[in-house]
């Protein structure tokens, strides 16, 4: 049979997934999110994706692979939410100040209790594994560069100092940021967390009183 009929063939009989892929791309997310990358066995991979190994594996390769693809998804979705929150906010100062608020607000009893995905897989692998390394550098500072242009556009708000350095503050706000997302995992109240965000805001960028 001549090669591209019979790839066109082999095409047209291959026996589409069963399953959704995203479903359990966001399974396989919040088991690693949960327990980390060495404490989550194949079993609960199989457990949690409803999926077989053989699926599994076949569908997203192996064990490494599958935690570089939700970890991808992961900091794809989250870039997406910083872009929307930093640019849809009516004013740059008010968005810059909810960045810093939003660990709190997002929920402590829910997400913020297991941190940064991100961030704990760097802390978790980072020495040991390049790929995620380099990942963790590229995400920040993507991040940073988001923070930066609102910072920016502030500026030309005339709600920051126009001789500030909005790529310098745009990092001290990630770190704050994050820094909040840390203390949250530690079991500080909801209370403490939002005062400690909104007076991190206040020093950092004080909102305007203009509406």
């Amino acid at each position: 049979m001549d090669r591209t009929v019979k790839n066109a063939y082999s095409g047209a009989m291959a026996r589409p997934r069963a399953f959704d892929e995203t479903q359990v791309l966001n399974a396989v997310r919040d088991q690693f999110w949960t327990a980390g990358y060495a404490a989550t066995s194949l079993e609960d991979l199989m457990r949690v994706s409803r999926l077989g190994k053989g699926s599994l594996y076949a569908a997203f390769g192996d064990k490494r692979a599958l935690f570089l693809r939700a970890l991808r998804g992961y900091t794809e979705l989250t870039q997406e939410h910083l872009r929307r929150a930093l640019t849809e906010a009516p004013r740059a100062i008010d968005a810059l100040g909810m960045l810093l608020e939003a660990p709190v607000d997002d929920g402590i009893e829910a997400d913020a209790r297991r941190g940064c995905l991100l961030a704990n897989s760097t802390c978790e692998l980072g020495n040991a594994d390049p790929e995620v390394l380099a990942h963790a550098r590229e995400t920040y500072e993507a991040s940073t560069m988001l923070i930066a242009e609102c910072v920016s556009r502030a500026q030309d708000e005339g709600d920051l100092p126009a001789d500030s350095d909005a790529v310098a503050l745009a990092r001290a706000l990630l770190a704050a940021q994050q820094g909040i997302v840390f203390m949250s995992r530690t079991g500080m109240d909801a209370d403490t967390l939002t005062a400690t965000a909104r007076s991190l805001a206040d020093r950092l960028v004080p909102r305007s009183s203009a509406p």
